[in-house]
């Protein structure tokens, strides 16, 4: 976590314009030393101009202390301190003040400015006061040493508080626009994290979803018919012991293949939910690999399911079961996708699933036909001959065939639409685009 923000805002705590402690105790420390300091420089200064020592302290005290304002008033700082340069006093308030207007964010030509000022002013009072000394025969060095004291003396002054000032500015304009940044790219990857574990929500929304339907379309139709089978069985038992005896085969056979179905759907579940804990310590691979893992386990699902040559033996297990099924193919047979065959078994499938539930006895009509660039399917009953029958064989429903179907086709753009007929039965059509298999 960085440091800027609502979190440097709570760690301020300084008093007035200052935003920490330290440095109100800092200025107050530099102010403290420039009043003292301006303050003994008052003692000539009033001998020169001829006024009482204790106004010249006095004056000093005052012109020193405005040291305290200089990260408020940076400006007026460096303007005392060229107001009173011909008092030779002042000094570390001038150095300390050119680094201040230099640090802070004003424009670069009222900080030349400014400079420029201090330098001219320390320039001539500079030259001055050696030629008067030179004048005295204080100093007996020869007139080139008057420019020479003067120049020098006003760009130590002013030049190395000045680039300094610079220095310090640009350098915590860099910090505080990589702190930004920093921040900026903690608040983006926090967002791609929720929108990275929203899609592996999502994956895993519809990766239950998809096992629900696969679960619903194995073991419905096997156990539905293995439901009526025993409910003829339960009717023949003691009237025709030999077909009893073929009844209860197709029991066996279809509780066989509903159990060898879901071994293998559960197979599959526990190869693709391995290692879950292991990839629970990092929370963004952790969510890259379930959906990963999710659309891994759905092509390879898609790729294991039943296919349309399997058509004849769910039509013949309905018919076996005491249904009068006719099945009609249009149009050439050929391979398609195995999605695409997958999903249009399963939807006659479970058309012929609730046709046991609802319509037991009924006739029903299977059609199939293979066309340029889709494949339709349609199956539809007749009215149950009696009323009763429809819940003869106590078939539960949960109501979830037909969400299921639908979900199926529109998940490969195509159309399914089911209802009632005219004549008292019920009607499943279906269109698939048409993906052929290489």
């Amino acid at each position: 976590m960085t440091t800027t923000g609502d979190m440097q805002v709570t760690a301020r705590g300084g008093p007035w314009w200052w935003e920490r402690r330290r440095g109100a105790v800092l200025d107050v420390g530099l102010a403290v030393v420039s009043a003292l300091e301006c303050a003994a420089e008052g003692v000539p200064f009033a001998w020169d101009a001829g006024i009482p020592v204790a106004a010249g302290v006095l004056f000093g005290l005052l012109a020193g202390s405005v040291l305290l304002v200089r990260r408020k008033w940076p400006i007026a700082v460096v303007l005392v301190a060229i107001a009173v340069t011909p008092a030779q006093m002042g000094f570390l308030m001038g150095i300390v003040g050119l680094y201040t207007l230099a640090a802070c964010e004003l424009p670069r030509r009222i900080i030349g400015s400014l400079a420029g000022m201090s330098l001219l002013g320390t320039l001539i009072v500079t030259f001055v006061r050696v030629r008067q000394d030179m004048a005295r025969g204080d100093l007996g060095i020869g007139d080139w040493f008057v420019p020479f004291a003067a120049v020098t003396t006003s760009l130590g002054l002013t030049a190395p508080p000045v680039l300094l000032g610079l220095y310090a500015g640009a350098r915590r304009r860099l910090m505080e626009s990589l702190r930004e940044r920093a921040d900026d790219l903690e608040r983006e990857l926090q967002l791609l994290a929720e929108r990275a574990e929203e899609r592996a929500e999502w994956a895993r929304g519809e990766e239950r979803t998809r096992i629900a339907r696969e679960m619903h379309d194995v073991v419905a139709h096997r156990v539905s018919l293995m439901v009526v089978h025993a409910a003829a069985l339960q009717a023949v038992a003691r009237k025709d012991p030999e077909k009893a005896v073929k009844n209860a085969a197709l029991v066996g056979d279809m509780g066989r293949q509903a159990l060898t179905e879901l071994r293998e759907m559960l197979g599959v579940l526990r190869s693709g939910g391995q290692a879950p804990r292991e990839r629970a310590s990092v929370p963004l691979a952790a969510v890259g690999a379930a959906a990963a893992a999710a659309a891994s386990r759905a092509a390879e699902a898609e790729g294991e399911g039943p296919s349309l040559a399997e058509l004849d033996e769910l039509v013949g297990q309905s018919a076996a079961a005491g249904m009068v099924v006719d099945l009609s193919v249009q149009g050439e047979v050929r391979s398609y996708a195995p999605v695409v065959e997958q999903t249009a078994f399963r939807v006659v499938q479970e058309a012929l699933t609730n046709v046991h539930k609802h319509a037991s006895g009924a006739k029903t009509y299977v059609r199939l036909a293979h066309r340029a660039s889709e494949i339709a399917m349609q199956v539809e009953n007749d009215p149950p001959p009696e009323p009763a029958s429809a819940s003869s064989a106590g078939l539960p429903s949960g109501g979830n065939g037909l969400v299921g179907m639908k979900e199926r086709v529109a998940a490969l753009g195509g159309v399914f639409v089911s209802g009632p007929t005219d004549a008292g039965g019920f009607r499943v059509s279906a269109v698939i685009p048409a993906v052929v298999s290489a």
